[in-house]
């Protein structure tokens, strides 16, 4: 098992060693960040994919990538399996060191293990349910568990897939997007609170870092939305926990032309002030990282997007989410060598400034 984590010194000797123009790093909560990240969601659970995630995940670091996404029920556990290979062997290698790499993954869904030779609910009851962590009522018919047994038990699944003793950042997964069906709004944030009560814990006994949020809709929806939620609120329940260094400092959302709403929406109250969801996280000391740059690849039609510095497609998509301020890195799901390739060709140039990214989005929108 590898030790060890994510530190200011090690970020930083990254970026310096990069051979990456040092304006795509953003300094955050004393680290070094890329921005852009590698994303590994989608793909079969097998061992072809495997192979390819692994790889993608290698080429990405010695591209200048040191910020790595992942999550348990991906691919069936075997995306984090992939990602832990990929840095176990990097280190092995001599390439690279445990404290330049930001690492991040995801709980809260109900997954199967894609190694273990059993249906998804046979696997749930032998594995979860016979055991005792998880009971009757505990799984909403969003496939979605928020109990500190359950948790508890997937960080250490997840700490052992991904071979390391601490994991940077640890999301709960779509939270309200997978309980709001079926659980008052009400009984919802008393669910969080324990949540951001046990991620305090696992940061004590050094399991985790950080803990964060990672959505699809609830900072982005108009407050009378069910799944709405408060950023403001939501870092005041952290502080509540966990007092002013707290371990509530990152949440990852969807954003891109298309998925436009954190960026040009204003729904989240601060104070007295409406403002976006981005500016309500850059305020409240909040780092974002984001999702589906590409709309999984709709974006990358030709004409989809509007054009832009001249820039294929891709890089245009890239370019368009790093350099919205209050970002700190898209991240790119990307298994074969030719899209990693062609993708981080963004690492060669600089992200747009904030005074030509406001025209930009003026120009983009009227």
């Amino acid at each position: 098992m590898i030790s060890g984590f994510a530190t200011s010194d090690g970020t930083k000797k990254f970026a310096e060693n990069s051979g990456v123009n040092l304006d795509n790093f953003r300094l955050f909560q004393g680290l070094t960040l890329s921005n852009v990240g590698i994303g590994t969601y989608l793909g079969e659970p097998d061992s072809q994919t495997d192979e390819l995630v692994k790889n993608a995940v290698k080429q990405s670091i010695s591209l200048g990538v040191n910020v790595v996404d992942t999550a348990i029920n991906y691919r069936s556990q075997k995306a984090e399996r992939s990602v832990g290979k990929a840095i176990s062997e990097l280190i092995r290698d001599g390439k690279i060191s445990r404290d330049q790499i930001f690492l991040s993954s995801k709980n809260g869904y109900v997954t199967n293990d894609a190694d273990v030779q059993l249906g998804f609910w046979e696997y749930v009851k032998q594995e979860l349910t016979d055991k005792g962590i998880v009971k009757e009522g505990d799984i909403t018919s969003g496939y979605h568990c928020m109990t500190s047994t359950y948790l508890s038990n997937q960080l250490d699944k997840s700490l052992k897939n991904l071979d390391v003793d601490c994991i940077d950042l640890m999301y709960l997964h779509n939270a309200v997007e997978g309980q709001i069906k079926d659980v008052p709004k009400d009984k919802f944030l008393e669910n969080l609170k324990t949540v951001f009560e046990l991620y305090e814990q696992k940061r004590d006994e050094g399991k985790i870092k950080f803990y964060g949020m990672a959505t699809w809709e609830c900072f982005r929806v108009p407050k009378e939305n069910p799944q709405y939620l408060s950023l403001e609120e939501t870092v005041d329940m952290a502080k509540k926990i966990g007092g002013e260094n707290h371990g509530f400092r990152f949440i990852q959302l969807p954003f891109n032309m298309y998925y436009d709403q954190a960026l040009l929406g204003k729904n989240q109250l601060f104070g007295n002030e409406t403002i976006s969801a981005f500016d309500a996280a850059s305020r409240l000391g909040l780092g974002v990282f984001t999702s589906v740059p590409f709309m999984q690849g709709r974006l990358l039609s030709p004409g989809v997007m509007p054009e832009f510095n001249e820039l294929k497609p891709s890089l245009r998509a890239l370019q368009f989410v790093r350099s919205s301020p209050g970002v700190l890195a898209p991240l790119v799901g990307q298994k074969s060598p030719e899209h990693v390739s062609e993708n981080l060709e963004i690492m060669k140039i600089p992200p747009i400034k904030e005074d030509e990214f406001l025209t930009l989005v003026k120009k983009l929108t009227s």
